[in-house]
């Protein structure tokens, strides 16, 4: 699992803590200074199943100055918007948490941290080896 955060961020911070409290394993990306490529975003946004303009801070100085708002939202527009993404990762909302399972959330409430949580796989015997499949009565 992987969070991508601004630490000056509060719900980043929430985040976090949630995370922490339950444990979880999970890797930080500071995705200021560790900027996501433009592929990196196009993955992101797939596992999220949303639109760049879906995860753009539009209120941002910088997304005013480039008109963001004006920007048609489709298909021929898209890598405009991941491009500026890209170019531009403020405008990135945060957190995102990337999960286990593949999938991805918007984590800006602990109902989304916890349904990422939820993806995470079963703990691993202290053997080291997989769970035996679960047996359900026929």
């Amino acid at each position: 699992m992987e969070i991508w955060i601004n630490p000056a961020c509060s719900k980043c911070r929430g985040a976090i803590a949630l995370l922490d409290e339950e444990g979880a394993d999970y890797t930080v990306r500071r995705y200021l200074e560790d900027v996501p490529t433009r592929e990196e975003i196009r993955s992101v946004l797939e596992r999220l199943g949303l639109e760049p303009w879906d995860i753009t801070r539009t209120q941002e100085d910088v997304a005013k100055e480039l008109g963001v708002k004006s920007w048609a939202r489709d298909d021929g527009s898209r890598e405009r918007w991941i491009t500026a993404l890209s170019e531009h990762p403020k405008l990135i909302q945060r957190p995102i948490i990337t999960a286990d399972d593949g999938a991805a959330v918007v984590a800006r409430t602990d109902e989304a941290v916890r349904e990422a949580l939820s993806r995470r796989p079963p703990p691993r015997p202290a053997d080291g080896r997989p769970a035996p499949p679960s047996s359900t009565p026929a």
